[in-house]
């Protein structure tokens, strides 16, 4: 039996996947048709602008982070949303996010890029990212060896 490591400060496994062993980029897609539910229909939508905002933010940051954004993510009760995502190692989805909530996403990002285990370290994280966090998503690998 395999014991997957967790991010909430004890001690990591082996990372899952070469590609999790050193630092690889981070892709941070905003959901740009976000918007909370007590706002009006309104353009520019609010998630449109944590995007635009994210965006901004990534260009002072390292070239690990890469930002994007995608019409819906189907979080619409948690308000505006976004997913971190790094090749072989698992994603993070998050949401009850702001649009002053940009620099934590990049800050956040740059955990994630520069960790070893594939795991965006928990008590590192801006706190909109640790109270925003609606899941953590396995990669196919990870789930090759649970029966």
């Amino acid at each position: 039996m395999r014991v997957y490591p967790d991010d909430l400060g004890r001690p990591a496994a082996e990372p899952e996947h070469e590609a999790c062993a050193q630092a690889s980029p981070v892709t941070i897609v905003v959901c740009s048709s976000c918007r909370l539910r007590s706002e009006p229909e309104a353009d520019p939508r609010p998630g449109s602008l944590l995007a635009r905002a994210t965006a901004s933010a990534a260009e002072e940051a390292s070239d690990l982070v890469e930002v994007r954004q995608v019409a819906c993510l189907g979080n619409c009760k948690r308000g505006l949303s976004a997913v971190m995502m790094r090749d072989g190692c698992w994603s993070y989805v998050f949401g009850e996010l702001d649009v002053s909530n940009a620099p934590d996403l990049i800050a956040g990002a740059e955990l994630f890029a520069r960790s070893t285990d594939g795991f965006m370290p928990f008590r590192a994280r801006p706190e909109s990212l640790k109270r925003g966090l609606i899941a953590r998503v396995p990669t196919f690998d990870s789930l090759k060896e649970i029966p």
